[in-house]
């Protein structure tokens, strides 16, 4: 007689643990912990016990689902007991080969020595977008679709999700060449993208309005730290970051430069800035305020970090110039072209000066110290024209 769901559940514990048959060998096991739902069977000439869950979490439906799967397994010729074992071995290869454990793993790896901006935003792919979509899933069960999901979410926002997929992609890279997984998804996801909007930071290439741009720095009345690194800005014309992050021990007075560790550059290589005498001044006179700190230009919450990323951009904006006029990384643009099309000089002088990368006729890369004393007198010449145009003005 097949077993009812209110027979299961009225059965109760007895003295000894007995059986309630459902036929077909799948029975109830009930005994003194528990109610158990097993499958008798034969199979290689020996007799076997499939377990196919507890009750009442699986219930008298799912276990005749189990038990009819574990007698078809059987007729093709499949021990359900193996197969069992086998699903179960690879639930637990799956768990330990998530999406997100190897992200992790990949970012201990990959990511050490990039800079905190690098390591931050790339946590925040993880954190924000990849990891909630994608990330508990077996590395090896995601297909593109799953990673484009992921990438449009991101595209809702009007964020661009260039980055994402090729973060993505060298995960999945990272998952290749340690054997856990045989393809990336996200490599040719680039097309199914939105076309990216390209915009070069604004900035002012014009003398004049050089000029009064560098009057109207000269009268900022924002705090001393914020107007030099200002100044500083136009004169050196390095990456904001860099900047930013410039401490004094960079410094070398003897020789007239700032010395760029790798460690801080785009380029992973160290880069030398000659310091004309004005750039020297700025930091004699910055020295008195910061000099007992670790950055030049420390923030105003406290010596021990330097300035904020806004910092730059905010002064620019009590001075007059909007975000489409001028920005901290403008002042590249503004001495590349006037230092080019005004001044002259080379333009391998001045790219190198930029920190970009600039190769010898024969194809190599010039060394930190390429025409450095050629460079230094153009520096100096640079911060001269700034003079002139701020007198001027």
């Amino acid at each position: 007689m097949k077993l009812t769901a209110t027979g299961v559940k009225q059965a109760k514990v007895k003295a000894k643990p007995y059986k309630l048959t459902d036929g077909h060998s799948l029975y109830l096991f009930v005994n003194g912990k528990g109610k158990y739902w097993r499958y008798d069977y034969a199979a290689g000439g020996k007799r076997k016990t499939l377990s196919l869950g507890v009750y009442p979490e699986v219930s008298l439906g799912e276990a005749r689902k189990r038990h009819q799967q574990a007698r078809e397994s059987l007729a093709n010729g499949t021990d359900p007991s193996l197969l069992k074992r086998t699903r179960k071995n690879n639930q637990q290869i799956d768990a330990t080969n998530s999406f997100n454990l190897i992200a992790s793993e990949w970012f201990e790896v990959k990511m050490a020595g990039k800079s905190k901006k690098h390591l931050d935003r790339c946590r925040n792919i993880l954190d924000k977008d990849l990891g909630p979509a994608i990330g508990s899933q077996p590395i090896t069960a995601i297909k593109a679709p799953d990673v484009l999901r992921a990438l449009r979410k991101i595209e809702l926002r009007g964020v661009d999700a260039s980055r994402a997929r090729s973060t993505a992609s060298q995960i999945f890279r990272y998952a290749i060449a340690s054997g856990r997984c045989e393809v990336d998804p996200a490599r040719d996801l680039n097309n199914a993208l939105r076309t990216k909007t390209v915009t070069h930071h604004a900035s002012i290439t014009e003398p004049e309005a050089v000029g009064s741009l560098m009057k109207a720095i000269q009268n900022y009345e924002g705090t001393f730290v914020v107007k030099s690194a200002l100044y500083f800005s136009a004169l050196v014309f390095q990456r904001p970051g860099e900047i930013r992050n410039a401490e004094w021990d960079e410094i070398s007075w003897e020789k007239k430069q700032w010395v760029i560790p790798a460690s801080k550059m785009k380029s992973k290589r160290e880069h030398i800035v000659p310091l004309a005498a004005q750039a020297i001044k700025v930091l004699k006179s910055v020295q008195e305020l910061t000099g007992n700190g670790k950055y030049i230009f420390p923030s105003a919450r406290g010596k021990s970090r330097p300035l904020s990323d806004n910092a730059i951009r905010t002064a620019l904006r009590a001075l007059g110039y909007a975000n489409d006029e001028m920005t901290p990384h403008g002042f590249r643009a503004m001495a590349r072209t006037i230092l080019d099309e005004i001044l002259n000089y080379r333009v391998d002088w001045i790219e190198h000066q930029l920190a970009h990368s600039v190769r010898d006729a024969t194809g190599r890369a010039y060394n930190r110290t390429s025409h450095l004393e050629d460079r230094h007198f153009m520096m100096q010449d640079w911060a001269d024209y700034l003079d002139e145009l701020t007198e001027n003005a």
